[in-house]
């Protein structure tokens, strides 16, 4: 009899990203959660979001979605990395995505590096050089072309980490008690 596979990274430990409930090539499939959805990501996003998700977990950054903002804007994906580095990643769905959201310059105020994230159905390359680029699908992702660094000042980066914090914690808390009024939202 062979060990069993506990490589959470492996093909067997990796849930299907169809979500329909049934059975996936990996096993049962379940919805997700609709307290964690974010209803206006398109399909294609949300499998890029997931996906990610699981390269920057991997690389050893905790994330939050849909992070609003000292600007007003929010992140797709904000990254805290161990020694309190903070990247950003911009997903885009499609060509007319990224030919509508010209806000994306902004987002450097807020990160030492910025990445656009994409599925293989949009040409990398419509996305410009002085950002970083993700593909991903509902399984994983791979780091195509390295974003440049600019670091934040100390009193930007003490801001974003309070703020990556808070979400996280609020969003927490509004999973183990509905009720709290902490909530999950977007």
């Amino acid at each position: 009899m062979s060990a069993p596979d506990l490589n959470p990274f492996s093909a067997r430990a990796l849930p299907d990203p169809s979500p329909e409930p049934g059975l996936g090539p990996s096993g049962p499939v379940l919805p997700a959660d609709p307290r964690l959805v974010d209803g206006r990501q398109s399909e294609h996003a949300r499998l890029v979001q997931r996906g990610v998700g699981r390269l920057l977990v991997g690389l050893g950054f905790s994330i939050v979605t849909e992070l609003p903002l000292a600007s007003g804007r929010r992140a797709d994906i904000a990254a805290l990395g161990g020694g309190g580095e903070v990247w950003i990643v911009e997903i885009k769905s499609s060509l007319e995505d990224f030919r509508s959201d010209r806000k994306w310059p902004d987002y450097r105020l807020h990160c030492d590096r910025l990445f656009f994230a994409t599925h293989a159905g949009v040409d990398a390359g419509i996305f410009p050089v002085e950002a970083g680029l993700i593909l991903a699908d509902g399984f994983g992702g791979a780091v195509l072309r390295e974003a440049p660094e600019h670091r934040l000042a100390p009193g930007t980066r003490k801001a974003m980490t309070l703020r990556f914090a808070h979400a996280a914690a609020r969003r927490f808390h509004g999973l183990l008690d509905p009720q709290s009024g902490a909530g999950v939202g977007f």
